[in-house]
């Protein structure tokens, strides 16, 4: 079973009635993850505009014009690797046994390239520009084939192009207020079915194709995002600021596919207070989706119609996979060199990570760790992601 499914091209998710992460942000940026993800009310890079596109507005204006010619990053659970190295040194009759003794275990890596063309110009206006090509690999398999087959499986490759532009409009309400509004126009393939053992076997040697041929989906869709900061005069060396985005308005519920995007109303709030031996330190606060917005897949398993397997349906998630906050400290920030240090809680657990620049090379590593079900504690995965990039 050499040729299982070649990392870059498919996706693979599993879970008793669960999709393998919170799908309210489409991008995961490894600077904003390794803070907590909370970002609503921060900004400041291109990906901004995948949590809220008036934080464009706190892209420095001192950087100038930001290039990202390359922004590939990775991300993989600890055992993702030992687990298809497993599956494909096993022999024909290895195979079944080895699925059964990672039972429970969950699994993921995923590919992610987001180039972008960013400006913050001297009137108040940021625009961004940029293409996004991605693809998420997860994985959990069963003991015992029951509802969801042997081996679940979740997976999509998707791509597409955004845009976005912030406003800021000065001495409003004892301070500034900027708002913000993008669009992303998404394309993705999914792949979703309990692949059972006599599948397993009979396609061992071609599952990638089989899956394709039999599984594929293809969904396009349009979403509009606005967002608004607002940054009060009071308490002026803690520069204080408060956000809120609704994301996703529009077509990205590709028809209730496996990677629909819901409609998310998000809240945040920081602080960045004035510190003589740092360059920056921001601590921020986040609440996501809280309309409950999101989604949990449940198998519905249709024979006469392969494709149409699962469904969307409503439940109530945890407080905690609701909260994000972060703490990112800049120590050295300037034309040659950056570094800064983050960390944070995300969905009840920490987070960690590392941004440095040296010149036009970009390299950012973060960990924190998704929420698999509806209840904290009830299946985790830790996640480590690196991301390099070339931009000025």
């Amino acid at each position: 079973m050499k040729r299982l499914i070649p990392l870059s091209f498919m996706a693979f998710s599993s879970l008793l009635q669960a999709d393998m992460a919170i799908q309210e942000f489409i991008y995961k940026d490894a600077r904003i993850m390794g803070a907590g993800a909370a970002n609503t009310a921060v900004g400041g890079y291109s990906s901004s505009l995948f949590y809220n596109p008036a934080g464009l507005i706190n892209i420095k204006k001192s950087h100038g014009m930001e290039v990202e010619l390359l922004g590939l990053s990775a991300t993989s659970s600890s055992n993702t690797q030992s687990f298809i190295n497993d599956i494909s040194d096993a022999n024909d009759t290895e195979v079944i046994d080895v699925v059964k003794k990672y039972s429970g275990d969950a699994f993921n890596a995923d590919v992610a390239n987001y180039s972008s063309f960013s400006y913050h110009t001297d009137s108040n206006i940021a625009y961004s520009m940029g293409i996004l090509a991605s693809g998420d690999i997860n994985l959990i398999p069963h003991a015992n084939e029951g509802t969801n087959g042997l081996l679940e499986t979740h997976s999509r490759v998707y791509g597409g192009v955004t845009l976005g532009v912030a406003y800021e409009l000065e001495n409003v309400l004892d301070g500034t207020i900027t708002l913000g509004v993008g669009a992303k126009y998404i394309q993705q393939k999914s792949y979703e079915v309990g692949l059972t053992e006599s599948e397993i076997l009979q396609h061992k040697d071609d599952l990638e194709t089989y899956i394709q041929d039999t599984y594929e989906v293809d969904n396009s869709g349009f979403g509009v995002d606005l967002g608004v900061l607002y940054k009060p005069s009071f308490f002026a060396s803690w520069h204080p600021s408060f956000g809120a985005s609704l994301m996703n308005i529009g077509t990205l519920n590709f028809d209730d596919a496996y990677g629909a995007q819901p409609m998310t109303l998000n809240f945040g709030a920081a602080i960045s207070p004035e510190i003589s031996w740092m360059n920056a330190l921001t601590v921020s606060l986040d609440y996501v989706d809280a309309l409950n917005a999101e989604q949990m897949r449940i198998r519905n398993y249709n024979p006469y119609y392969s494709k149409d397997q699962y469904d969307n349906t409503d439940i109530e998630f945890d407080m905690l996979q609701h909260i994000r906050a972060g703490v990112s400290a800049g120590l050295v920030d300037n034309s040659w060199f950056l570094l800064t240090l983050n960390g944070g809680l995300y969905q009840g657990a920490y987070t960690a990570g590392l941004d440095m620049q040296l010149a036009v090379l970009k390299l950012q590593v973060a960990t924190y760790q998704e929420q698999l079900g509806s209840v904290v504690g009830q299946l985790e995965d830790r996640r480590y992601m690196a991301q390099i990039g070339i931009g000025w």
